[in-house]
């Protein structure tokens, strides 16, 4: 059972308020899609106004295969080739990408809401690009799912569906699902570099640690919670609704404070041993001293 509320608890909510409000001012759906955020209003930012549209950034991979930063946002796919920080569209495509995974060199896999000029669901279910983003077609779950959380390690597919609050979990690459409960509502998932069936989550209760996939889980700490990112076994990185980045090398028993992104992050993501950051100005910080130091890589 998870201690007694106590003065670090209530600090911990303060900061799960704060990640809660980073995440919605730039998730969900317009309303015209239905999803999420049916019923609020996200302003259309004028056709070729990057600098807004990347004021919506849901997630960051970088493709093994190049090394180019690509960045979902609420408008479409962006890419920073390796050595340039410009981010710049991939396709003329517009579709809410919510969820978002590299999978693999020119493979990526996402979620989300259709390009207004499709004829399709409000919810995409999972969604799979092998052009580098060029083109994404539906491989399961369309009009069924729409995962706000979205990781992926060799075959297994773990996502969050927003649109049931369940648990979603795949062993070949997405196609077919089980469903499991999570421990909470849940913010982001990290796997275990070393064991794929290992996850933490991080959710509205704090942390939780499952060694099976998510049939069961066992609470870590109810006072921190945020984005995860675990690119070796002995680094789990947090950072909080504030920006602050924490290193655990117990798997999320304890956390050490190593550094700050600068503000409030929207989405966190590690490639080998560097760690990325999107923050709420369109910009993508980076860091490669293990979240001690961060400098921009990726810039409207």
């Amino acid at each position: 059972m998870l201690a007694r509320m106590s003065i670090a608890r209530l600090a911990s909510l303060t900061l799960l308020l704060a990640l809660a409000l980073a995440l919605a001012a730039c998730g969900g759906d317009n309303g015209a899609n239905g999803g999420e955020g049916a019923g609020r209003t996200v302003p259309t930012p004028a056709p070729g106004d990057e600098q807004a549209e990347l004021e919506h950034i849901h997630g960051l991979g970088v493709d093994p295969g190049s090394g180019n930063l690509y960045v979902a946002t609420h408008y479409g796919l962006f890419r920073a080739a390796e050595d340039q920080a410009k981010l710049e569209r991939v396709s003329e495509s517009r579709q809410d990408i919510m969820g978002f995974s590299v999978a693999g060199p020119r493979r990526f896999i996402g979620s989300g809401h259709p390009d207004p000029s499709q004829d399709l669901p409000p919810n995409l279910g999972l969604i799979e690009s092998r052009d580098g983003g060029k083109s994404f077609k539906n491989i399961s779950l369309l009009g069924e799912a729409d995962f706000h959380v979205l990781r992926s390690s060799g075959r297994r597919v773990y996502g969050f569906n927003g649109a049931t609050g369940k648990l979603m979990v795949s062993t070949d690459g997405g196609r077919e699902w089980a469903e499991r409960a999570p421990p909470a509502g849940m913010f982001d998932l990290a796997i275990d570099p070393t064991d794929s069936q290992r996850v933490v989550a991080s959710t509205d209760a704090g942390m939780f640690v499952s060694d099976d996939a998510g049939e069961r889980w066992r609470p870590l700490r109810d006072d921190v919670a945020g984005l995860l990112a675990w690119p070796t076994r002995d680094s789990l990185f947090l950072v909080d609704g504030e920006g602050r980045v924490s290193r655990s090398a117990d798997a999320g028993e304890t956390f050490n404070a190593v550094g700050s992104v600068g503000g409030p992050p929207s989405a966190f993501v590690s490639y080998g041993k560097d760690l990325y950051a999107a923050l709420g100005d369109g910009n993508v910080v980076g860091s490669t001293d293990g979240g001690v130091s961060w400098g921009v890589r990726a810039t409207p």
